[in-house]
């Protein structure tokens, strides 16, 4: 049998993936299931680009490193896109099925803490959320041993040429991505001297900010929604999402903008 359209994209399983759980179903449920497998859909396809970037930057690839970064940007405006269709549901039509979610969160998305981990924001304690011995356990022990998209950056930077400090390079991976204060100068000169570098200093800045503005629109669209109610799954909802707010993922690429 030929390949068609439908075949290649397995549109019969896909189609066949949401399943309202309200009575009736309610009418926006089948909305909020779409939108967040879609969510996840383009978190698998971020993690793809992630570690493709990883490797661009190992090899020193600086066209594929840059297009893989705006591919990614991309990716990112489109996921905050979607946001603005999630808030045409009203906080009633939510509350019509949101009973249904019972323990069910998106704080409980492993894909996206693969993507944090794989960005440098490590916590092992999200580990403990996960059974032992699951794939979803395995897959962020796995992410957070490795190194981070920042590791590769800095190998990157010190295969330009440039000396980073054996304190950034020699860090502990499993740990958040910390200010180094003695790389600053490196990275300033870097800014200064070598384009090509800045230019992939600047898509990272870029990266960054786009995921602190999806982490805002978030937080918005939920106290939009639920106001300052717990969260589904126990979480505290509102208030732990603004805790995330303004936490860079790349900090000294932040700071070094006091020191030009």
């Amino acid at each position: 049998m030929s390949v068609t359209y439908s075949s290649y994209l397995k549109l019969d399983e896909l189609l066949a993936l949401q399943h309202p759980l309200s009575d009736g179903p309610e009418h926006d449920e089948t909305l909020f299931i779409v939108i967040h497998q879609v969510y996840e859909l383009w978190f698998k396809q971020i993690l793809h680009e992630l570690d493709f970037l990883k490797d661009c930057l190992s090899r020193h690839d600086v066209p594929r490193t840059l297009g893989t970064l705006k591919r990614i940007l991309t990716i990112l405006k489109v996921v905050v896109a979607q946001i603005d269709v999630l808030e045409t549901m009203t906080p009633l039509e939510f509350l019509s099925f949101r009973a249904r979610l019972e323990s069910g969160s998106g704080f409980q998305s492993v894909q996206f803490r693969e993507l944090e981990f794989v960005l440098g924001a490590k916590n092992a304690a999200s580990l403990e959320r996960q059974l032992p011995g699951s794939e979803a356990r395995r897959r962020l022990e796995r992410r957070l041993a490795e190194p981070t998209v920042w590791d590769a950056f800095l190998r990157f930077v010190a295969g330009a040429g440039h000396v980073v400090p054996k304190a950034a390079l020699d860090r502990d991976v499993t740990k958040p991505v910390e200010s180094v204060q003695e790389l600053h100068p490196v990275l300033i000169q870097a800014y200064r001297n070598d384009p090509m570098t800045r230019s992939v200093c600047e898509r990272l800045v870029d990266l960054d900010e786009g995921l602190q503005e999806w982490r805002y629109r978030h937080v918005k669209m939920v106290q939009r929604t639920i106001g300052a109610k717990i969260g589904t799954g126990g979480s505290s909802g509102a208030e732990y999402l603004m805790k995330t707010l303004n936490r860079p993922l790349f900090p000294d690429l932040w700071e070094i903008r006091s020191e030009l």
